[in-house]
């Protein structure tokens, strides 16, 4: 049952509100009711909400960015330049490992050391060199393979293994939580097609000029070289 009262200001604990002419008080009343027997759910409910407009959705990689490709292109030219020269294919296994050290390093250091993967390539390549300082030249010793018995025993489930290998493919992830390690995988694997599409993108404008330099002159292969008048 509803009343209709003249206009009106009434005070309580909860604060004071007004009632106007031909108003329901039941709506007012619950409302204020409502406040003093929860407060604790109405304070609570405005963190909640700010909480909720805080959380933002994933922001695309970086490595896709064109502004990320253009400083690590510039990065790995200047580190294939000191490998020996950007210019011709490496002949030997030796310069072959150079090269993807170099752009391994210009990948880290265009990580900035944010992620776990990068640190620990930028620790293996100081590792690498002061490895090549000291010349060691004694062979490692050999690990014996396990045997059936052993890898029967220690055969971990399917899925608990896939994480291992995972963690054995991303730099310095091996100790790494699944989910941590899940979001330094999808980083590296982001970061590593910009280096394919970087290294592609190189090697397109390196054999152009090669190309052009080639069809100059006459050619010892005998491609390019002149035909004789009939």
């Amino acid at each position: 049952l509803s009343l209709s009262l003249s206009p009106c200001v009434c005070v309580g604990g909860g604060g004071s509100f007004s009632i106007g002419s031909g108003a329901s008080v039941r709506p007012a009343v619950a409302s204020l009711m409502d406040a003093e027997e929860h407060p604790a759910k109405l304070a609570a409910g405005e963190p909640d909400r700010k909480r909720r407009r805080t959380d933002s959705p994933p922001q695309p990689s970086r490595w896709k960015s064109p502004g990320e490709q253009q400083s690590y292109s510039s990065g790995l030219l200047e580190a294939l330049r000191h490998v020996g020269g950007a210019g011709a294919p490496p002949a030997t296994a030796t310069g072959s490992r150079a090269v993807r050290e170099a752009a391994d390093r210009a990948l880290a250091v265009a990580a900035r050391g944010r992620t776990r993967w990068s640190r620990a390539v930028l620790a293996r390549c100081r590792a690498l060199r002061l490895r090549k300082r000291r010349r060691v030249a004694a062979p490692r010793p050999r690990k014996p393979a396990p045997s059936a018995e052993a890898k029967g025993k220690t055969k971990a489930p399917a899925l608990e293994g896939k994480v291992r290998v995972l963690g054995r493919l991303v730099p310095g992830c091996r100790k790494l939580s699944f989910p941590s390690l899940l979001e330094e995988a999808s980083d590296y694997i982001a970061a590593l097609q910009m280096q394919v599409r970087a290294m592609t993108a190189l090697s397109e404008i390196l054999s152009s000029h090669g190309g052009g330099r080639s069809s100059d002159g006459p050619s010892t292969t005998g491609i390019g070289s002149p035909r004789p008048h009939s």
